[in-house]
Protein backbone atom coordinates (compact mmCIF):
# COMPACT_ATOMS: atom_id res chain seq x y z
CA UNK A 1 0.00 0.00 0.00
CA UNK A 2 1.63 3.07 -1.21
CA UNK A 3 -0.53 6.46 -1.04
CA UNK A 4 1.98 8.13 -3.12
CA UNK A 5 2.98 5.87 -6.22
CA UNK A 6 -0.85 4.80 -6.75
CA UNK A 7 -1.26 1.13 -8.04
CA UNK A 8 -2.61 0.44 -11.95
CA UNK A 9 -5.97 1.68 -12.59
CA UNK A 10 -5.96 3.83 -9.19
CA UNK A 11 -3.65 6.75 -10.79
CA UNK A 12 -6.48 9.22 -11.84
CA UNK A 13 -7.60 9.38 -8.40
CA UNK A 14 -4.73 11.53 -7.64
CA UNK A 15 -4.71 12.92 -11.43
CA UNK A 16 -8.17 14.09 -10.47
CA UNK A 17 -7.15 15.77 -7.03
CA UNK A 18 -3.99 17.80 -8.72
CA UNK A 19 -6.28 18.20 -11.87
CA UNK A 20 -8.77 19.64 -10.36
CA UNK A 21 -6.45 21.49 -8.15
CA UNK A 22 -5.50 24.04 -11.44
CA UNK A 23 -8.85 24.73 -12.57
CA UNK A 24 -8.95 27.86 -11.48
CA UNK A 25 -5.82 28.46 -13.08
CA UNK A 26 -6.26 27.17 -16.29
CA UNK A 27 -9.62 29.02 -16.75
CA UNK A 28 -7.82 32.06 -15.48
CA UNK A 29 -5.22 31.78 -18.11
CA UNK A 30 -4.98 33.42 -21.66
CA UNK A 31 -3.60 30.35 -23.52
CA UNK A 32 -3.42 27.49 -21.40
CA UNK A 33 -3.86 24.97 -23.98
CA UNK A 34 0.12 25.58 -25.51
CA UNK A 35 1.12 25.65 -21.93
CA UNK A 36 -0.68 22.28 -20.96
CA UNK A 37 0.88 20.91 -24.40
CA UNK A 38 4.51 21.93 -23.74
CA UNK A 39 4.44 20.80 -19.98
CA UNK A 40 3.11 17.24 -21.35
CA UNK A 41 6.15 17.46 -23.62
CA UNK A 42 8.90 18.31 -21.51
CA UNK A 43 7.63 15.10 -18.88
CA UNK A 44 7.53 12.82 -21.78
CA UNK A 45 11.59 13.74 -22.15
CA UNK A 46 12.58 14.18 -18.75
CA UNK A 47 13.00 10.66 -16.57
CA UNK A 48 13.61 12.27 -13.61
CA UNK A 49 10.02 12.98 -13.19
CA UNK A 50 9.50 9.92 -10.92
CA UNK A 51 6.62 7.48 -9.76
CA UNK A 52 5.59 9.69 -7.03
CA UNK A 53 2.30 10.70 -7.41
CA UNK A 54 2.07 9.57 -10.83
CA UNK A 55 3.54 12.62 -12.31
CA UNK A 56 4.62 11.17 -15.42
CA UNK A 57 1.25 10.13 -16.23
CA UNK A 58 -0.38 13.33 -14.71
CA UNK A 59 1.51 15.94 -16.54
CA UNK A 60 1.36 13.94 -19.95
CA UNK A 61 -2.31 13.53 -20.08
CA UNK A 62 -2.68 17.38 -18.44
CA UNK A 63 -4.04 18.73 -22.01
CA UNK A 64 -6.75 16.95 -22.21
CA UNK A 65 -7.92 17.65 -18.96
CA UNK A 66 -7.45 21.84 -20.02
CA UNK A 67 -9.16 21.06 -23.17
CA UNK A 68 -12.24 19.65 -21.19
CA UNK A 69 -12.37 22.73 -19.16
CA UNK A 70 -12.12 25.05 -22.09
CA UNK A 71 -14.30 23.24 -24.88
CA UNK A 72 -18.20 25.35 -25.00
CA UNK A 73 -21.29 23.86 -26.20
CA UNK A 74 -20.70 25.27 -29.85
CA UNK A 75 -17.54 23.14 -29.79
CA UNK A 76 -19.40 19.96 -29.22
CA UNK A 77 -22.31 21.44 -31.86
CA UNK A 78 -19.50 21.54 -34.62
CA UNK A 79 -19.12 17.16 -33.96
CA UNK A 80 -23.09 17.09 -35.22
CA UNK A 81 -22.69 18.14 -38.25
CA UNK A 82 -23.35 15.83 -40.92
CA UNK A 83 -20.36 15.87 -42.88
CA UNK A 84 -18.19 15.17 -39.39
CA UNK A 85 -19.87 12.34 -38.52
CA UNK A 86 -19.49 10.85 -42.17
CA UNK A 87 -15.90 11.72 -42.10
CA UNK A 88 -15.31 10.12 -38.82
CA UNK A 89 -16.28 6.91 -40.08
CA UNK A 90 -13.02 6.46 -42.35
CA UNK A 91 -10.75 7.92 -39.50
CA UNK A 92 -12.30 5.35 -37.47
CA UNK A 93 -11.56 2.79 -39.67
CA UNK A 94 -7.82 4.19 -40.92
CA UNK A 95 -7.02 3.99 -36.83
CA UNK A 96 -8.19 0.45 -36.47
CA UNK A 97 -6.21 -0.90 -39.55
CA UNK A 98 -3.51 1.22 -38.34
CA UNK A 99 -3.71 0.12 -35.29
CA UNK A 100 -3.17 -3.48 -35.83
CA UNK A 101 -0.56 -3.03 -38.10
CA UNK A 102 1.29 -1.31 -35.12
CA UNK A 103 0.64 -3.84 -32.61
CA UNK A 104 3.51 -6.19 -33.29
CA UNK A 105 6.09 -3.53 -34.18
CA UNK A 106 5.31 -0.90 -31.25
CA UNK A 107 5.96 -0.51 -27.66
CA UNK A 108 2.30 -0.26 -25.83
CA UNK A 109 4.05 1.22 -23.44
CA UNK A 110 3.77 4.54 -25.42
CA UNK A 111 0.00 4.14 -24.75
CA UNK A 112 0.22 4.52 -20.85
CA UNK A 113 2.23 7.77 -20.64
CA UNK A 114 3.84 6.47 -17.66
CA UNK A 115 7.43 7.04 -18.79
CA UNK A 116 9.62 8.70 -20.47
CA UNK A 117 10.74 8.83 -24.04
CA UNK A 118 14.31 7.33 -23.01
CA UNK A 119 13.09 5.18 -20.20
CA UNK A 120 11.78 3.26 -23.31
CA UNK A 121 14.61 3.71 -25.57
CA UNK A 122 13.92 6.50 -27.60
CA UNK A 123 15.83 9.84 -28.02
CA UNK A 124 14.38 12.64 -26.34
CA UNK A 125 13.59 14.52 -29.78
CA UNK A 126 11.77 11.15 -30.88
CA UNK A 127 9.96 11.03 -28.08
CA UNK A 128 8.62 14.85 -27.89
CA UNK A 129 7.47 14.14 -31.09
CA UNK A 130 5.78 11.04 -30.76
CA UNK A 131 3.94 11.95 -27.28
CA UNK A 132 2.35 14.73 -29.47
CA UNK A 133 1.26 12.28 -32.58
CA UNK A 134 -0.09 10.52 -29.79
CA UNK A 135 -2.09 13.10 -28.42
CA UNK A 136 -3.47 14.55 -31.93
CA UNK A 137 -4.33 10.91 -32.18
CA UNK A 138 -6.10 10.24 -29.31
CA UNK A 139 -7.77 13.62 -29.15
CA UNK A 140 -9.33 12.92 -32.91
CA UNK A 141 -10.19 9.57 -32.15
CA UNK A 142 -12.59 10.92 -28.99
CA UNK A 143 -13.81 13.32 -31.26
CA UNK A 144 -14.74 10.55 -33.96
CA UNK A 145 -16.87 8.89 -31.21
CA UNK A 146 -18.23 11.98 -29.92
CA UNK A 147 -19.45 12.64 -33.15
CA UNK A 148 -21.29 9.44 -33.30
CA UNK A 149 -22.94 9.83 -29.98
CA UNK A 150 -27.33 9.93 -30.93
CA UNK A 151 -29.11 12.94 -29.65
CA UNK A 152 -31.78 10.51 -28.95
CA UNK A 153 -32.39 8.20 -25.92
CA UNK A 154 -31.17 4.45 -26.80
CA UNK A 155 -31.17 1.16 -25.37
CA UNK A 156 -27.54 1.85 -24.37
CA UNK A 157 -27.87 5.11 -23.46
CA UNK A 158 -27.96 3.86 -20.00
CA UNK A 159 -24.74 2.71 -20.30
CA UNK A 160 -23.14 6.01 -20.52
CA UNK A 161 -23.56 6.31 -17.12
CA UNK A 162 -21.89 3.04 -16.20
CA UNK A 163 -18.84 3.68 -17.51
CA UNK A 164 -16.77 4.28 -14.24
CA UNK A 165 -17.53 0.81 -13.43
CA UNK A 166 -16.61 -0.57 -16.85
CA UNK A 167 -13.07 1.09 -15.87
CA UNK A 168 -12.77 0.44 -12.82
CA UNK A 169 -13.78 -3.28 -12.65
CA UNK A 170 -12.08 -4.10 -15.89
CA UNK A 171 -8.53 -4.04 -13.92
CA UNK A 172 -9.47 -7.06 -12.18
CA UNK A 173 -9.77 -9.71 -15.00
CA UNK A 174 -6.96 -7.94 -16.69
CA UNK A 175 -4.75 -8.14 -13.82
CA UNK A 176 -5.95 -11.78 -13.40
CA UNK A 177 -5.20 -12.78 -17.40
CA UNK A 178 -1.59 -11.66 -16.52
CA UNK A 179 -0.99 -13.23 -13.09
CA UNK A 180 -2.78 -16.62 -14.70
CA UNK A 181 -0.29 -16.06 -18.04
CA UNK A 182 -3.58 -16.15 -20.41
CA UNK A 183 -1.54 -13.61 -22.74
CA UNK A 184 1.45 -15.59 -23.27
CA UNK A 185 -0.75 -18.35 -24.60
CA UNK A 186 0.92 -18.52 -28.76
CA UNK A 187 -2.69 -18.43 -30.44
CA UNK A 188 -3.43 -14.77 -28.58
CA UNK A 189 -0.76 -13.41 -30.35
CA UNK A 190 -1.84 -14.42 -33.90
CA UNK A 191 -4.39 -11.85 -35.92
CA UNK A 192 -7.46 -14.18 -34.88
CA UNK A 193 -6.40 -14.23 -31.18
CA UNK A 194 -6.59 -10.62 -31.30
CA UNK A 195 -9.91 -10.32 -32.99
CA UNK A 196 -10.76 -12.77 -30.05
CA UNK A 197 -9.39 -10.45 -27.52
CA UNK A 198 -11.05 -7.16 -28.74
CA UNK A 199 -14.28 -8.71 -29.13
CA UNK A 200 -14.33 -9.99 -25.41
CA UNK A 201 -12.99 -7.12 -24.27
CA UNK A 202 -15.50 -4.94 -25.48
CA UNK A 203 -18.37 -7.18 -24.53
CA UNK A 204 -16.79 -7.36 -21.16
CA UNK A 205 -17.09 -4.32 -20.43
CA UNK A 206 -20.26 -3.65 -21.93
CA UNK A 207 -21.54 -6.28 -19.39
CA UNK A 208 -20.07 -4.08 -16.54
CA UNK A 209 -21.83 -0.73 -17.37
CA UNK A 210 -24.88 -2.52 -16.69
CA UNK A 211 -27.26 -1.78 -14.08
CA UNK A 212 -27.17 -5.43 -12.33
CA UNK A 213 -23.35 -4.51 -11.88
CA UNK A 214 -23.49 -1.26 -11.04
CA UNK A 215 -26.02 -2.19 -8.02
CA UNK A 216 -23.51 -5.11 -6.94
CA UNK A 217 -20.57 -3.33 -6.86
CA UNK A 218 -21.83 0.59 -5.78
CA UNK A 219 -21.16 0.26 -2.12
CA UNK A 220 -16.93 0.09 -3.35
CA UNK A 221 -17.64 2.57 -6.58
CA UNK A 222 -20.10 5.35 -5.17
CA UNK A 223 -20.25 4.88 -1.54
CA UNK A 224 -22.59 6.90 0.73
CA UNK A 225 -20.23 9.13 2.53
CA UNK A 226 -23.02 11.52 4.21
CA UNK A 227 -21.43 10.39 7.72
CA UNK A 228 -18.04 11.77 6.80
CA UNK A 229 -19.14 15.48 6.46
CA UNK A 230 -21.31 17.80 8.76
CA UNK A 231 -24.35 18.52 7.99
CA UNK A 232 -25.70 21.69 7.17
CA UNK A 233 -26.65 24.62 9.67
CA UNK A 234 -30.50 24.54 10.08
CA UNK A 235 -33.06 27.60 8.80
CA UNK A 236 -34.06 28.12 11.81
CA UNK A 237 -30.24 29.02 13.47
CA UNK A 238 -28.81 32.14 14.47
CA UNK A 239 -27.53 33.92 11.08
CA UNK A 240 -24.04 35.28 11.54
CA UNK A 241 -23.37 38.87 12.47
CA UNK A 242 -23.07 41.65 9.79
CA UNK A 243 -19.61 43.26 9.95
CA UNK A 244 -21.16 47.25 10.83
CA UNK A 245 -18.39 48.65 8.89
CA UNK A 246 -19.47 46.68 5.95
CA UNK A 247 -22.04 48.08 3.57
CA UNK A 248 -25.81 46.64 3.06
CA UNK A 249 -25.60 43.58 1.11
CA UNK A 250 -27.86 45.36 -1.83
CA UNK A 251 -25.38 48.31 -2.21
CA UNK A 252 -22.45 45.57 -2.65
CA UNK A 253 -24.64 44.37 -5.71
CA UNK A 254 -25.51 47.18 -7.13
Amino acid sequence: MNVVDPLFLNWFLLALFLWRLTAPLVRAMRWPMPLALGLSVLASVTPEVGPDLDLQRVLQFLPFFVLGTTLQPRHFALLRERRVRWAAVPVAAGALALAYWAAPRMDYAWLYHTQSAQDLGAPPLAGAAMSLALLGCSALLTACFLAWVPRRRTWFTALGGGTLYGYLLHGFPAKGSVYRGWYEQPWVGSPAGMVAVTAFAALLVTVLCTAPVRRLFRFAVEPRLDWLFRTAPADGGASPQRDPVSPPEHKVRA
